[in-house]
């Protein structure tokens, strides 16, 4: 891969790299705005309009749609199975201004100029194209709407002790992410491929997850060792010929052992954007 923000128009395979593994939920059910969308408070004033693209179980959604009531908001999730839990996660919380329905992030099933605000968490890194995913997003916006992305950037990740088997993993994760059609390193260049979409002004800043205390590395070290051998991850890696059982058990044991190591930190840097339409 260059450093060119540019991505092909069609991709090989374009599919998520993660799944919906139990495993993969535990993680995304912990974040909520505070914790993934921090950058997104101050542009939240009640009775706004948001679509939340990728929504996943529906955490922030709905943490948004609190904060944005008696505003409409709207998750949209390409898994029909985890529109169901949000859904769920909605109706159990009382909040009553947010629904959820499958869309597909480049055909929105929304007109023109629908949304004051769209949000995007941990999305755009597993698109293939990433530019025609916001030119999508950026037609349902209302003129001076508020596109708020965030992603991950694997290349920036920190982790202690420099375990062997956490080495083999990043390697791993990253070709399996790239055979998706994604791109790991996405967070550096949401704000390139935002200006080529066509948002006339794009703010940018960064933020970090860091797991280091004996709960945060229990729970996100057992999540990744689950994950390791039991999610589309790992059905990913052996399809893609980057790793067999034996070498993805391995991971998931160097996930362990560093959870179980006090001295064990592990950082994940984000990189976030406000674009203006």
């Amino acid at each position: 891969m260059t450093d060119s923000p540019e991505r092909p128009e069609t991709a090989p395979r374009d599919q998520y790299t993660h799944g919906h593994h139990e495993s993969v939920l535990r993680s995304h059910t912990w974040r909520t705005v505070a914790n993934s969308a921090a950058y997104l408070i101050p542009h939240l004033e009640p009775g706004l309009t948001l679509l939340d693209v990728g929504c996943g179980p529906g955490t922030i959604t709905v943490d948004l749609a609190r904060r944005l009531a008696p505003g409409r908001v709207v998750g949209v999730d390409a898994s029909a199975e985890i529109i169901e839990h949000a859904a769920g996660l909605a109706f159990d919380k009382g909040v009553r201004n947010a629904g959820f329905q499958v869309g597909d992030v480049y055909s929105l099933d929304f007109p023109d100029e629908s949304f004051d605000i769209v949000h995007a968490h941990q999305v755009i890194q597993h698109v293939a194209n990433p530019v025609a995913a916001m030119r999508e997003i950026r037609r349902v916006l209302r003129p001076g709407g508020v596109f708020a992305a965030r992603d991950v950037d694997y290349g920036g990740v920190m982790y202690y002790p420099k375990l062997q088997g956490l080495s083999e993993w990043m390697t791993v994760y990253r070709d399996v992410h790239y055979w998706n059609g994604g791109d790991p390193d996405a967070g550096r260049a949401l704000k390139a491929w935002a200006r080529l979409a066509g948002f006339s002004a794009v703010e940018s800043s960064a933020s970090i997850w860091c797991f280091a205390n004996a709960i945060e590395r229990e729970w996100w070290g057992e999540s990744w060792a689950v994950r390791a051998t039991e999610s589309s991850f790992a059905t990913h890696a052996i399809e893609a010929g980057v790793a067999d059982l034996t070498e993805l058990r391995a991971m998931a044991a160097a996930w362990r052992q560093w959870a179980a190591d006090p001295d064990g930190w592990f950082g994940m840097p984000h990189g976030e954007i406000i674009a203006r339409k």
